[in-house]
């Protein structure tokens, strides 16, 4: 039976800070770095291999945003819950901010959710991790050192049967020479890199770009790792370093 409240289940803090000082104009975001639900939620009612795939993070994203953040002296917000509990780069009004269904998967433990423990999730996690990135911004913007603002993901090689063709994609909204500038420098190598493929922003189903970037005049870009590429340290360490360039 679901619990009527939550509280008390979200111990682990809503994000971690890497680099607080780093000196890029830079700044990172992982907001699916984590596949973490508390033991009290019973992995939402998922197996053990659907609480470990894709619907509860993004494989092989933190590596890199961590390696991106090495290599550029960047700073790094990273979200320390799976998104299956709330999606940090949905707005709280999109249907699948809390998701009952994820793909092929039914989400039991988000079935049937009431409105107490709704709002535990987004006070626990939502409210506290864009709170932090608007602080981040805030300051930077208030030391006359515009940031651009990077969200780093990662993405199925098929996705409903069917094969995706891009290796990488940019996502963005109003920054557009800033993504194409990143889009050109990673298609020197001859590889499909999507242009808002595999996925488009939509200020109604997306955060990060058009609330923290595109409302506040910060170029924004989200990066999109098709997830095969991120499965080992050499494939983590191959994209760092032909992503950070063009960052």
């Amino acid at each position: 039976m679901q619990s009527s409240t939550e509280s008390g289940f979200y111990r682990r803090p809503p994000f971690e800070i890497v680099n607080p000082r780093g000196k890029s104009p830079v700044l990172l975001v992982c907001e699916h770095a984590s596949r973490f639900i508390p033991e009290e939620l019973r992995q939402l009612g998922l197996d053990d291999e659907a609480a470990r795939e894709h619907i509860a993070w993004d494989i092989g994203a933190l590596a890199l945003a961590e390696a991106l953040s090495a290599r550029l002296d960047a700073t790094l917000l990273v979200a320390n819950y799976s998104r299956l509990l709330i999606d940090l780069n949905r707005p709280l009004e999109a249907p699948d901010a809390i998701p009952e269904h994820s793909e092929i998967y039914p989400i039991p433990g988000n079935q049937g959710l009431t409105a107490a423990a709704r709002q535990e999730r987004v006070a626990s996690i939502f409210e506290p991790f864009h709170r932090q990135l608007t602080e981040l911004i805030d300051e930077r913007l208030e030391a006359q050192r515009a940031p651009r603002l990077v969200g780093v993901h990662s993405f199925t090689p098929k996705y409903r049967g069917e094969t995706r063709p891009w290796v990488a994609g940019v996502l963005f909204g109003k920054a557009d020479a800033y993504a194409n500038r990143i889009i050109g420098g990673l298609r020197q190598s001859g590889e499909a890199i999507g242009s808002n493929q595999p996925y488009v922003i939509d200020p109604l189903e997306d955060m990060t770009v058009p609330v923290h970037g595109d409302e506040r005049g910060v170029d924004a870009v989200l990066i999109e790792i098709r997830n095969d590429g991120l499965r080992t340290p050499q494939g983590v360490e191959t994209w760092a370093e032909r992503l950070a360039p063009w960052l």
